[in-house]
């Protein structure tokens, strides 16, 4: 069974893993992790936002700027009475047009389960070119 664990431990376990870049929560509340996160709940206690059970947390894991491709991650974060727990990412890496070109899901995930941001970048890495050696061996008619 997954444990859910409270905010501060959520986000010290996932900075640990290299998600330490800044991040929204329900496409609003740019920031740091635990504070795009904190931000969002303050708004849902004022109540100009509706609390849910499921949080949206979107960001950059590899950004070269705007003329290169870039990776972006979504997590999709359960939240339940202060506590929270993983339940799917997705890793897109898109070209300098905002188009994708790789996409890779993962599901079942906690946030001990969860890849370095290091590996989840390496998932929608595009492949090495291949070189080709020029063979010495030829037909000679």
């Amino acid at each position: 069974m997954k444990q859910l664990l409270d905010l501060e431990s959520f986000t010290k376990v996932l900075i640990d893993k290299g998600y330490n870049g800044y991040f929204t929560t329900q496409a609003a509340y740019p920031g740091k992790l635990k504070d795009s996160i904190s931000e969002y709940l303050a708004a849902c206690a004022k109540g100009t936002e509706p609390l849910k059970t499921e949080l949206l947390l979107m960001g950059y894991l590899e950004w070269s700027g705007d003329d290169k491709p870039s990776v972006e991650c979504m997590l999709w974060i359960k939240h339940e009475k202060g506590n929270f727990e993983i339940q799917k990412m997705d890793i897109v890496r898109k070209n300098q047009f905002g188009l994708p070109l790789k996409h890779c899901s993962l599901t079942s995930l906690s946030a001990g389960s969860i890849p370095k941001a290091s590996e989840a970048v390496a998932l929608v890495k595009e492949a090495a070119a291949q070189k080709t050696i020029p063979s010495a061996r030829r037909f000679k008619f």
